[in-house]
């Protein structure tokens, strides 16, 4: 693969950079869109970075943000270690450009565990209060939306009963779990991409995914919309 580096803009939740970036870090960054994002690709080295744009102060910078992170290495699911977390931070305002998250290289293959039946019991538990049956999956990984913004992470991967099918358990920034349809994630890499269409069915009070023309939610009878 080349190395030769290319400009490009990668855009985060509060502003974008341009920076001269790898194929392997264009890779990264390229969601499935026109554009690339900066929360898959991870620290970009500060000379590589040649200005950015943030949202809130309205106005670019020559030269590169604020860039803090740490290395945790802790274990946030079987198999799934954080690397490193960080931050890009606009040196003028302090507003948060985008934020990352590096994960283990056996990412993948825990993604996609390998268990007998016997053992597959110990990874099932309920979710009462939305009927879901969840099992050990991709949990740890953040959730972002296609407008580059932080939604969450992924709690579990399960199967609710009815239309829905298989669904993600997202803790939202707030820390309330909802439930987000399979059909509604465009990519999984380093993180989970959601598409633009929002889950119209989707019951705000408890996170049930319905059905698509429901009025009140299968679970707990709140009003849709």
């Amino acid at each position: 693969m080349s190395s030769d580096l290319r400009l490009k803009k990668l855009r985060g939740s509060g502003g974008y950079i341009m920076a001269s970036v790898t194929d392997e870090q264009q890779r990264k960054g390229n969601l499935g869109g026109p554009d690339l994002f900066l929360a898959p690709v991870g620290r970009i080295e500060i000379d590589k970075i040649s200005k950015y744009f943030c949202n809130t102060c309205e106005k670019d910078y020559e030269g590169s943000p604020k860039i803090d992170y740490e290395t945790p290495n802790e274990m946030v699911a079987d198999n799934l270690i954080l690397l490193e977390k960080g931050q890009y931070v606009c040196t003028m305002c302090g507003s948060v450009l985008a934020e990352y998250r590096n994960f283990s290289q056996n990412l993948v293959e825990s993604s996609t565990p390998s268990y007998t039946p016997q053992q597959q019991a110990s990874y099932q538990s309920a979710l009462a209060s939305s009927g879901v049956t969840t099992f050990n999956s991709i949990a740890g990984i953040d959730v972002y939306d296609s407008e580059a913004r932080r939604v969450g992470v992924v709690k579990e991967v399960g199967i609710q009963t009815g239309q829905a099918g298989v669904v993600l358990i997202v803790t939202k920034n707030d820390g309330r779990d909802v439930a987000i349809k399979w059909d509604e994630i465009k990519k999984i890499s380093e993180i989970v991409l959601l598409s633009s269409a929002e889950a119209s069915a989707k019951c705000t009070g408890c996170g049930y995914v319905n059905n698509p023309d429901s009025k009140f939610c299968e679970s707990c009878g709140k009003k849709i919309k």
